[in-house]
């Protein structure tokens, strides 16, 4: 479905897809407040206009529109500034812009979500917008009176999104008794026990990662048995910009809540440049930081080491953000002797299972236009993986689907545990199977991770967080370039690749390699590979819930 901003000439509103984030969940201790989903979701819904202009403004408590004061600040247009048209304390936006929505469908318009404001409360409303010829505008009301409030430019000043008109009159709401529904009585009953439980075991544990601090069934979509109700549960959005290449002269709204400053008039080319000139430094900080640590040997090294205690661990390798391979910490795990195909098929049997197939050696399996999941069952997936015969590269992992994480979790039994290094939990690795070329297209990580080989061995290229301004990062976390080492990969579009330090590694079973967050990585098993993943370490880890996306 369509949603049209319709422009009039000198009309630019800035207008983005709201991120997830918020400053003050970013502040809170280890940005717990990520982990409530409905708070997530709530801020992404939608659409964000933020202000064209700096100013301040107060109230001084009297109903008429000359008790509000606005002062832009020094430079701003005072066109594009808010006024005070209503009185009572009301300040007023003009959106540039006339919404078009769908047949039968409002647009409802408000504040922000989640983004408290110390002394005045965005208004809220409801427009017909797939009719009405008219503007609207957004309105705050101040809540006291002398007391001063500050918008910065690029502060969001309104936020929309449609909704269907009339849906909400379809809903016969009524109380009954939770007896009446046994599913939800049985489904209440089940939480409040785990909830207890849980809220118990917690009291007694002296020292927890952030991860084990809270029960996740309503962020994975599950009730406490794991069993999934929805087949469309969302715990991401991921909205559309608006597309410009209609309206070149608006300038696009910056997708982070700390906005560099807006060019302005004939100061635009010289912003540009102050934006390249900044980009270029930073690039040079970087780069010249690692090739200090590289005229050192030992510190630039990868190094494999057994016998590595937590300490040293930490002091040497996860605090100060550098690789290592750890050799033999997983010479008792059953699973390096018992995970043949067949003990595999047996364990698991015919449980399904969702796994990926990649056909096209362009399409990176972890981008956006990987191949779609495909259900199938376990037992016929190993058969696929491990004898090959049509060419395809299979792989599946317990991160894909809820369904995975529960049919491979009886091989947990088959995992040993790495007290030195990680939290004690029910927390397992997250395990992946694939068969020979299966592979993750070249992305760096958003929190420190063991990667294990179980099965198999794997080839790993690898690049400190340096490397940023050489290998094309305009895409989250992932670089433009899907695999560095393929056939047919043409790099003279890629110039500044050159120069780019990596260092290739070859897993073998038995290895585990701990990967630093901002470190690139790109992954091809060798063979049939089975690796598992860590994150749930004794120190602190990065969490990806405050990454600026977009």
């Amino acid at each position: 479905m369509n949603l049209i901003c319709y422009l009039q000439p000198g009309w630019a509103p800035l207008i983005r897809p709201a991120p997830a984030t918020r400053p003050w969940m970013d502040d809170t201790p280890e940005a717990f407040a990520y982990r409530c989903l409905p708070l997530n979701i709530a801020n992404a819904h939608g659409w964000e206009v933020l202000s064209p202009c700096g100013f301040s403004a107060v109230w001084s408590g009297e109903s008429d529109p000359g008790a509000v004061s606005i002062l832009p600040d020094p430079g701003e247009d005072v066109c594009r500034a808010p006024v005070s048209l209503f009185g009572q304390g009301v300040v007023t936006f003009h959106i540039e812009g006339l919404i078009r929505t769908p047949p039968g469908w409002n647009v409802w318009v408000g504040g922000s979500p989640n983004r408290p404001k110390d002394g005045i409360q965005a208004l809220s409303g409801i427009v017909e917008t797939d009719w009405s010829p008219f503007t609207f505008t957004m309105n705050w009301r101040f809540t006291r009176p002398d007391h001063w409030v500050r918008f910065e430019r690029f502060e969001p000043i309104a936020f929309f999104f449609p909704v269907e008109r009339g849906a909400i009159d379809a809903f016969s709401p009524r109380f009954e008794p939770i007896e009446s529904d046994p599913n939800a009585l049985e489904g209440f009953n089940a939480w409040s026990r785990a909830r207890d439980a849980f809220h118990t075991e917690m009291k007694g544990v002296a020292a927890t990662a952030g991860a084990e601090k809270w029960q996740k069934h309503y962020y994975r979509g599950v009730d406490v048995a794991g069993r999934a109700w929805v087949d469309d549960h969302q715990s991401k959005l991921r909205l559309a910009a608006f597309d410009r290449s209609a309206a070149p002269s608006a300038p696009a709204a910056p997708l982070r809540d700390e906005p560099p400053p807006q060019p302005r008039d004939g100061l635009a080319s010289a912003s540009a440049d102050h934006t390249r000139r900044d980009l270029a430094r930073r690039e040079w900080l970087l780069e010249t930081a690692e090739r200090q640590r590289a005229l050192s040997s030992k510190a630039s090294a990868i190094d494999r080491i057994a016998g590595l205690s937590g300490q040293d661990f930490l002091d040497h390798y996860y605090a100060p953000c550098r690789p290592v391979i750890l050799a033999g910490e997983m010479a008792l795990w059953p699973a390096l002797t018992k995970w043949t195909p067949d003990y595999l098929k047996s364990t698991i049997g015919g449980r399904e299972v969702d796994f990926e197939v990649e056909r096209r050696p362009d399409a990176g399996r972890d981008r956006p236009d990987a191949s779609p999941l495909t259900r199938a069952a376990f037992s016929d997936v190993i058969d696929r993986v491990s004898t090959p015969t049509d060419g395809d590269i299979r792989q599946l992992s317990a991160g894909t689907s809820d369904a995975n994480a529960a049919a491979l979790s009886p091989l947990h039994t088959d995992l040993g545990a790495l007290g030195k290094f990680l939290n004690p939990g029910p927390s397992p690795g997250q395990i992946r199977i694939g068969s020979a070329g299966a592979r993750t297209s070249l992305h760096y990580g958003l929190s420190n991770s063991l990667l294990a080989q179980i099965v198999g061995r794997s080839r790993l290229l690898i690049g400190p967080a340096s490397e940023v301004g050489r290998l094309y990062n305009r895409s989250q976390n992932f670089s433009d370039i899907a695999d560095i080492e393929a056939e047919n990969f043409d790099g003279s579009q890629y110039s500044r690749l050159n120069g780019a330090k990596m260092y290739a590694v070859t897993l073998e079973p038995g290895e585990i390699i701990f990967l630093p967050f901002g470190w690139w990585l790109q992954t091809k098993a060798l063979t049939m590979s089975i690796t598992a993943t860590y994150t749930h370490f004794l120190w602190p880890n990065v969490t990806a819930a405050s990454f600026p996306s977009g």
